[in-house]
């Protein structure tokens, strides 16, 4: 007998927030933890995406910047039920909008080893690492291990979270591969990231590669800004999403370089300490903002 099929938008919403030291990714979650969804109505919305921002707007009282389509996920767990298919969508916060008083978590809760702003994290070298070289036993696995996770020489590449959670998933190094199977989940791996239900974890690392992808070729960045910002926190908010330490004078140049910001004259002390210099995005550069391409690679730390 053939399984009753339910269609469900999935969003992960981004939005950078700013804590006592450094920016913060958060993601913003329900109960359970999960990544809010809803089932698409077609005789309500002409369009997937105007579906999305409909609800999302309304049940969260954001206002979206951009939004885009990830992919479309299939439940894998079995069972009786209906079978849960989830279109996901990479929806960003802006920085104005108020993030407090929801849900919100830092994605560092379900994948703690993708923020390597103080060091490659103790949850790779100590936990993982040795468990994955253990399961790659073919040429076939050690070489998909070292190109994710940046292993024996090769770069570590911030884009590629989902193939990382996916090996993990593969290696049983996640709670969600037992899950799936409704066996009981190790007690050693409990340090392997917050499990989310169904394929969530899956869209939300696809979300997060997305978002790091695109810092690569286009300024999407600045979709997480408030009206007005400092270098500091365009630098900071950058570093969060990347998950990486970006060169200070390096990036200022490019930055300044662009020709996508404009001083507003003003300064401000929010930071505490001496006054910053403000800036806001050049009114001229509106449509270039939104497609010329600002790379940062150039001002990692390497």
């Amino acid at each position: 007998m053939s399984r009753e099929i339910e269609l469900g938008l999935s969003a992960v919403l981004v939005g950078v927030i700013e804590g006592e030291h450094r920016a913060v990714p958060h993601v913003l979650t329900l109960p359970g933890p999960e990544l809010p969804t809803r089932a698409f109505d077609p005789e309500r919305h002409g369009t997937l995406e105007m579906s999305l921002r409909d609800w999302v707007e309304s049940d969260t009282g954001h206002t979206l910047s951009h939004v885009e389509q990830l992919y479309t996920f299939g439940d894998r767990a079995g069972g009786e039920g209906a079978h849960h298919v989830s279109i996901g969508y990479l929806a960003i916060v802006p920085g104005r909008e108020r993030l407090e008083g929801q849900d919100w978590r830092a994605w560092a809760q379900f994948f703690p080893w993708e923020d390597r702003r103080e060091g490659v994290p103790p949850t790779l070298t100590d936990l993982l690492e040795p468990r994955l070289r253990k399961w790659a036993d073919t040429s076939n696995k050690r070489d998909r291990l070292r190109l994710s996770f940046g292993l024996d020489g090769h770069p570590w590449r911030d884009e590629l979270v989902l193939e990382r959670y996916e090996l993990l998933y593969e290696a049983g190094l996640v709670a969600e591969y037992f899950n799936d199977r409704r066996q009981p989940v190790p007690a050693e791996i409990a340090g392997t990231g917050r499990p989310m239900p169904r394929d969530h974890r899956r869209i939300l690392a696809t979300g997060i590669g997305r978002l790091r992808a695109k810092l690569k070729y286009r300024p999407v960045l600045f979709e997480l800004m408030r009206e007005t910002f400092t270098l500091f926190e365009l630098q900071s908010a950058a570093e969060a999403v990347s998950g990486q330490l970006l060169h200070k004078q390096n990036f200022r140049r490019m930055m300044m370089q662009s020709g996508l910001i404009e001083p507003t004259g003003a300064q401000t002390s929010r930071r505490g300490g001496r006054p910053a210099s403000e800036y806001r995005f050049a009114a001229e550069a509106e449509w270039e903002r939104r497609v010329s391409p600002v790379r940062f690679g150039g001002a990692r730390v390497r």
